[in-house]
């Protein structure tokens, strides 16, 4: 058997290590997180492969990993978690190209009024004509039952991201988006006393008031300084709101000119700049969110496309109608469709539907039958995502390429692992090579081989430390993997009462949910679970986590009852931490800006004059211009993915010459940024507030990460136990309602065994902590259950189970239980 030759690699915390990995096979690596897996899989095997096929066509640029040599390869796909595409007219639909297929359904086979005589017409059962229009072709239809000639809808008209298809309210959105007025000026105030609230820094506050009173100087409105905003005429509040450039500032003043000079007044307008600055930055900025509400577009009600499309019918069903339905609903409709169809009309839409039910089948086989064709590209989780490309991937024909992926299992109930399992297998039965980052025992039992690294994390793993099947791991004594999957694990045996208090939800309807009513106990650890898609996130973070503090039930549905027992509700998705490639974890934490004033206190600093603003890579001063302080350049690959090369004037280092002679304890700033949490935690060991904060990096399990580590590299689970670090940090003496998204994703185990640890000391500190978990560890370790189900989309969304892990174990006989019983042997 053929096998990768990996010699001597030594990236990140690799010990030179060497070994052959199988070809054409399902492989694992695990091990504790930070132990080195990524690292072998990705910045070794994928960085090389990528390298050696580009220089193989004559291209250049990316920098060969620290290995001796790597032989038996071949070009590399890797299926991330990470998000990629934030364009909010992403849908699943538009990812997959299922809505593209149904859009050329829609295009042979609609149904709508004749404009003439009002009847039913069927596409295919009318003439077509084509005809040049200026310079380009039109294509009309002929009514079949009076002649009249007429546009025909084409796939452009059942696009929302087209001229023609698009609501032209809301441009295809299916939302609008409005200012909110309250959070943007407080009327009972003066501008000097903080009017508006965007005008936060006193320079620019001062700034902006200047600039409008010379406005209503030259306009002839004057107002006395510290007059509240609600005193002012209505052509003082238009000119506040508008600008000076406004229709209605214009038509109040006919006469008179726009001032042409800011000195002169030349005032934009506090609404008119927000609306400016959302168009400009494309509803990226999140400061910008607070100002602006969304809400359904009232022309097309949330349907994204133009009055006629949108009312056109297959089947007695509107487009907009099949875009909301589950995947599992799809492919039932499709089928129904292909029994109607005539003849004729199956031939024009065969290859269609053909293609539609193999996407969605291997869709559902990943377990994401839940989803629907609209849902938002955005809205996705890492886990999701990946599965989404998995499916994709196996269209493709192609053989003898090497497959990396990163935890494909992530979000999924055990129930729905083996649908991975299988399409992992079929990907390495059409002849490819399959490597996958796994925690999952399931995936490890029918995988061909595993490779154990280790021991530890960091500094403490890069090594192999084990090899073979699940049995020959489990018997191999120094593999980490295999003495736990050795343990003989018991469940827990006693539970917290809870204070008496509780959290309840009543008529819980969002989403798939039927109804739903449920009590959380307080002071609690509750494990939310249930199979994919059956309403545990929705019941969360759609209706607990949104709801405000209530004190009754006025409301008909999705009442939330208890929040006001809280100080604070601290929710930690799977969203990412942050797209900026300038944040990392010392930034995030904190902490940086405790060591640069360690930096900038070194007598060495003092005397060439540097402060701590010199030690930061965001500011200039002390950081290298060439490449802003991030330590690389991005090389434009032409069509391939652009790359990041190593800066040629910092060589990487993010400062200048003289910041990084300065040493803390023999190191420098980049030395320190290169350190992980556990290295930094013996570093600073005298210094109480840096010690902290990485301590509770620490016992989040986040101690094999750098400091400098970029915040986009982390999982999503890594990213969350840094929200929680944070939460953890600024949070004392508070009762706090934590509400955490699947907190364990990326890790092993035995550091789940730990993070376990340190969730139950936040419960004994006087919290309440509500988990959506699929982590059989976590679901045995809680205090109280609440089951979801009976399986996802339309078929889920009620409660199956409330009680203790024991009673769960006892006598449930949910998906759930069912599992937890086999993962602690009681039958």
């Amino acid at each position: 058997m053929s096998s990768i030759k990996v010699r001597g690699a030594k990236e990140g915390n690799l010990k030179s290590i060497s070994l052959d990995i199988p070809r054409d096979q399902l492989v694992v690596l695990t091990g504790l997180s930070g132990s080195g897996k990524s690292t072998l899989a990705v910045d070794v095997i994928f960085q090389e492969c990528q390298r050696q096929y580009l220089e193989a066509i004559g291209l250049q640029g990316i920098q060969k990993p620290q290995i001796d040599s790597i032989t038996n390869v071949s070009p590399a796909i890797m299926i991330s978690q990470h998000q990629t595409n934030k364009n909010p007219r992403s849908t699943v639909g538009t990812l997959t190209n299922i809505y593209t297929d149904l859009r050329m359904v829609y295009e042979k086979l609609a149904v709508r009024a004749c404009p003439s005589c009002h009847t039913l017409i069927s596409a295919a059962a009318c003439k077509e004509e084509t005809e040049k229009v200026e310079g380009d072709f039109k294509v009309y239809m002929v009514c079949s039952a009076c002649g009249y000639k007429m546009d025909k809808l084409t796939r452009s008209h059942f696009s929302y991201n087209t001229m023609e298809g698009a609501c032209s309210k809301c441009e295809g959105l299916g939302k609008v988006m409005t200012l909110n007025k309250p959070a943007i000026i407080q009327e009972q105030l003066s501008l000097e006393e903080g009017a508006v609230h965007y005008w936060d820094h006193g320079a620019y506050k001062e700034y902006q008031i200047a600039v409008l009173y010379s406005a209503f100087e030259h306009y002839g409105v004057p107002v006395a300084p510290g007059t509240p905003v609600a005193a002012y005429s209505e052509a003082q509040k238009e000119l506040l709101y508008y600008g000076v450039d406004a229709d209605e500032v214009k038509k109040r003043f006919p006469d008179l000119a726009p001032p042409k000079t800011v000195s002169g007044g030349k005032f934009e307008g506090i609404y008119t700049t927000l609306w400016r600055r959302l168009s400009e930055k494309g509803g990226e900025d999140n400061r910008l969110s607070v100002f602006f509400e969304s809400a359904v577009c009232p022309d097309c009600n949330g349907e994204r496309l133009a009055h006629l499309s949108r009312h056109a019918t297959v089947a007695d069903v509107r487009l907009p109608e099949l875009t909301v339905k589950s995947l599992e609903q799809l492919l039932e409709w499709i089928v129904l469709l292909e029994q109607s169809l005539s003849a004729d009309s199956d031939e024009l839409v065969q290859v269609y539907l053909l293609d539609i039910k193999t996407k969605v089948q291997r869709l559902l086989n990943v377990g994401l039958g839940y989803l629907s064709l609209d849902r938002a590209t955005v809205t996705l989780s890492g886990g999701e995502l990946q599965r989404i490309k998995l499916a994709a991937a196996l269209d493709s024909d192609l053989t003898g390429l090497i497959y990396i992926l990163d935890e494909p299992t992530i979000g999924l109930h055990a129930k729905d692992t083996q649908g991975i399992i299988e399409e992992l297998k079929r990907l390495r039965d059409k002849g490819n090579s399959v490597l996958v980052i796994e925690h999952d025992p399931d995936v490890m039992q029918q995988a061909d081989y595993i490779i154990d690294i280790g021991p530890g994390s960091g500094k403490h793993g890069g090594q192999i430390i084990g090899e073979g099947t699940l049995q020959q791991l489990m018997e191999q004594e120094g593999s980490v993997t295999g003495a736990y999957l050795q343990r003989n694990e018991s469940p827990k045996i006693s539970n917290r009462k809870g204070s008496g208090e509780y959290l309840e939800i009543k008529h819980a309807t969002a989403h798939n949910l039927q109804n739903v009513h449920v009590r959380f106990p307080l002071d609690c650890l509750i494990a939310v679970t249930g199979v994919s898609g059956s309403g545990k996130s929705t019941l969360v973070f759609d209706v607990l986590a949104e709801a405000a503090a209530q004190s009754s039930s006025r409301q008909q549905e999705n009442v939330v009852l208890g929040k006001e027992l809280f100080d604070q509700q601290i929710t930690i998705e799977q969203s990412a931490i942050s797209k900026m490639k300038r944040s990392n974890v010392a930034t995030y934490s904190e902490v940086y800006t405790e060591i640069r004033k360690q930096f900038a206190g070194v007598e060495e600093a003092k005397e060439k004059g540097l402060t701590a603003k010199h030690f930061s890579f965001n500011t200039p001063g002390g950081r290298c211009e060439n490449c802003q302080g991030l330590g690389f350049v991005t090389s434009n690959m032409l069509f391939f993915k652009d790359i990041e090369v190593k800066c040629p004037v910092c060589q990487g280092h993010q400062f200048n010459e003289e910041v990084l002679s300065v040493k803390y304890e023999g190191l420098s700033i980049r030395d320190v940024l290169q350190l992980s949490v556990e290295d930094a935690l013996q570093l600073f060991c005298k210094h109480s507030k840096i010690q902290r904060i990485l301590q509770l990096l620490h016992e989040v399990g986040l101690d094999y990460v750098q400091l400098g580590q970029t915040l986009t590299t982390l999982s999503g689970g890594e990213g969350q136990r840094l929200k929680l670090a944070k939460e953890l940090i600024s949070n004392k003496g508070k009762r706090s309602l934590y509400l955490m998204d699947e907190p364990t994703t990326g890790l092993h185990p035995v550091d789940v065994d730990n993070f376990i640890v340190l969730l139950n000391r936040i419960v004994d500190q006087g919290n309440t902590v509500i988990i959506v978990e699929h982590n059989q560890q976590v679901i045995a370790a809680a205090d109280w259950i609440i089951d979801l189900g009976p399986e996802g989309g339309n078929q889920g969304g009620q409660i199956v189970f409330e009680g203790t892990p024991a009673e769960m174990m006892a006598g449930s006989q949910t998906s759930t239980a069912q599992y937890l019983r086999q993962s602690y042997s009681v039958v």
